[in-house]
């Protein structure tokens, strides 16, 4: 783990004794993106251990440089592997050259709060305001116990608007899910290709030779 994020160990269960149960704390090393999960509370909401990967949303946004000018993102929607949907927010650490090694994550369940409240108003004889429908963030984070899952996630999200099986896809079809992984910062991770290979029932040759075509045009 990077040293400089030791002291902050201590802030990961000192938040989780503060906020409760029903809130997870998680530490990141983003300098191993693989293996970046070096804190995480006693809570455990997303069903990750020690060692697990960096999310699929903090790949894109690592990709896209769009935490450069950001010193957090809050209040945006995590789902756990088991489906449960959190509301998560995100601090990045930065070094004193101002680059992120770390990243500080909260994970909250409020499905107790939200059946208290619909008790409670139908209680009271209330009826709940409705409330207009908010515009869904771009991306979902998607909280992977693995590479794995990770990668197969990130896959499945981009496949299923395809709506073509993997294995009748062409090599034009598969060049652009490629693309598309690589825009989501999947290939930052080591010893993804094999993974991608297998799910897009092709070889790791083919998906070197297609993201090498994908660089090739985004460079042009």
């Amino acid at each position: 783990m990077n040293a400089e994020l030791d002291c902050y160990r201590a802030l990961v269960g000192f938040l989780s004794e503060v906020l409760g149960d029903d809130t997870e704390i998680i530490l990141h090393d983003v300098t191993d993106l693989e293996h970046s999960v070096v804190a995480i509370s006693k809570t455990n909401l997303s069903g990750r251990k020690l060692g697990a990967p960096v999310t699929n949303l903090m790949l894109k946004m690592l990709k896209e440089g769009r935490s450069k000018n950001k010193s957090y993102i809050t209040n945006y929607e995590g789902v756990a592997k088991d489906g449960t949907v959190l509301r998560s927010s995100t601090f990045f650490i930065r070094n004193t050259q101002d680059d992120i090694i770390g990243m500080l994550c909260i994970n909250s369940d409020y499905r107790k709060m939200e059946r208290v409240i619909a008790y409670l108003s139908q209680f009271v004889g209330v009826q709940r305001p409705i409330e207009k429908k908010k515009e869904k963030p771009p991306a979902v984070e998607h909280l992977s116990p693995s590479i794995e899952d990770l990668a197969k996630e990130s896959i499945k999200e981009i496949v299923g608007g395809v709506n073509i099986p993997p294995e009748r896809m062409s090599q034009e079809e598969r060049i652009e899910i490629i693309e598309k992984l690589n825009e989501n910062g999947i290939f930052l991770l080591k010893g993804i290709v094999s993974i991608v290979a297998q799910e897009l029932c092709t070889s790791e040759a083919s998906i070197y030779r297609y993201l090498s075509k994908v660089k090739k045009v985004q460079e042009s």
